[in-house]
């Protein structure tokens, strides 16, 4: 029996306190399991913006996606991660990549480095985590006995890294390109990804969860009109191959809930998380793919 399907989104709006409760209690509402944020310069604090989300809501879980593993230390990071766990109950679930955009390490004063040297301060910055915070002495103590880690990964060494740690595994169907942007996968190459995690992930003793990145949502009865607009942004994809992509939900109800449905046994994906401009639209299909 595949997993029961779960749903994040992730907010990615500085606002107010009081807008930012009543836009995590809207996300509750409407039937998200997890409330996310990310880590780039200009968007909200994750920490603080996951204990406030945690305080509005009762159901929802919280969770960082992603941490920019190149902002973080080790130590300061276990901190932060078990007190943000005890002030939202042990709600939180860990999300941690390598960053993709050098101008925000520019900004910050922090040293971008190869992909080599991110992928191994990303894997250093994991082993240290899991001794820190598994040590009974350290203080503060975490709500959970284990955090849950979700890791975002596409090149060979990340999914290395994440099939020996994660107990997500979270799939863009991007990779980074120039300047710090990300180039969407063809479905054929995200196919390829999935099976190369897998292939490294075959001694784990339990599966992990297999998330996707929604980065569209739009409902339409032309399919092709709905995506044309998009075209100029992905020039290298055709439109027939931006319809196939496993992140662009174009079309009816019924044909957004049949292709999740077709990716789930395809892929694996059961966890689908969507940016905060999608989660009025997705909602729709959370309550349509309940209990499938």
């Amino acid at each position: 029996m595949p997993r029961p399907f779960r749903f994040g989104v992730n907010l990615l709006n500085p606002t107010s306190a009081e807008e930012w409760r009543a836009k995590c209690r809207r996300a509750e509402r409407l039937g998200y399991d997890v409330i996310l944020v990310p880590d780039h310069l200009g968007m909200p604090a994750p920490f603080p913006a996951l204990v406030a989300a945690a305080e509005a809501t009762e159901r929802p879980r919280v969770g960082t996606f992603v941490l920019n593993a190149g902002f973080w230390n080790p130590a300061l990071l276990a901190r932060e991660v078990a007190t943000t766990d005890a002030l939202t109950d042990g709600r939180l679930e860990l999300g941690l990549g390598t960053g993709y955009v050098p101008a925000e390490h520019e900004r910050a004063g922090l040293p971008w480095g190869s992909p080599r040297e991110r992928v191994d301060h990303l894997a250093r910055t994991i082993a240290e985590l899991r001794r820190l915070l598994d040590s009974e002495e350290h203080q503060p103590r975490s709500a959970q006995r284990t955090v849950p880690l979700l890791v975002g990964a596409n090149g060979d060494r990340m999914l290395r890294v994440t099939a020996e740690h994660a107990d997500i595994a979270a799939f863009t169907g991007a990779r980074p390109g120039a300047g710090g942007t990300l180039e969407a996968l063809t479905a054929e190459e995200l196919d390829e990804r999935v099976g190369r995690y897998h292939e490294f992930a075959a001694g784990r003793e339990e599966p992990a969860e297999l998330n996707l990145l929604i980065q569209i949502v739009e409902f339409a009865e032309d399919r092709g009109a709905a995506v044309r607009p998009w075209l100029g942004h992905i020039p290298h994809l055709s439109e027939e191959q931006v319809l196939r992509l496993p992140l662009v939900l174009v079309g009816t109800l019924d044909e957004i809930v049949e292709q999740v449905l077709a990716q789930r046994k395809r892929y694996g994906f059961t966890y689908l998380t969507v940016l905060e401009p999608n989660m009025e639209a997705f909602a729709r299909v959370i309550e349509a793919l309940r209990g499938r």
